[in-house]
């Protein structure tokens, strides 16, 4: 499954923390169990990714395995990742067309839009 992530930081950020900020994420991300991950290039987007918005940067498509427990895990990543942030960043997390972005809320608004999004991804174990 491939997952397309955009960084959106706050209107205060100057290129040089915008740039620091998506190497972070991308250093997190590594720690993950991953297939593979890359850049961002617009013509080479997931089948029905939708278009990154020019003001995100840092834009990375992600290669997941069908097991289930990489999407939580990798959600799980950027909701901590976002939860350590001072500014107000979002994340977007893009799956077969479909988006959510995640940015700063209560903590159970966001339990619930993650776990919404997970169970429409999540893979069928039958």
């Amino acid at each position: 499954m491939d997952v397309v992530l955009g960084l959106t930081p706050d209107g205060d950020a100057d290129a040089e923390e915008v740039e620091r900020l998506a190497s972070r994420l991308r250093g997190e991300l590594r720690g993950l169990d991953l297939d593979a991950l890359r850049p961002f290039a617009g013509d080479v987007s997931p089948e029905g990714a939708k278009a990154v918005d020019p003001v995100t940067v840092g834009a990375v498509v992600l290669a997941l395995s069908a097991s289930g427990g990489v999407l939580p895990a990798l959600v799980e990543t950027l909701r901590d990742w976002l939860g350590r942030q001072s500014a107000r960043h979002r994340v977007s997390v893009t799956i077969d067309g479909d988006t959510i972005e995640l940015e700063w809320a209560s903590a159970d608004e966001r339990r619930e839009l993650v776990e919404a999004f997970v169970r429409r991804h999540g893979t069928d174990t039958e």
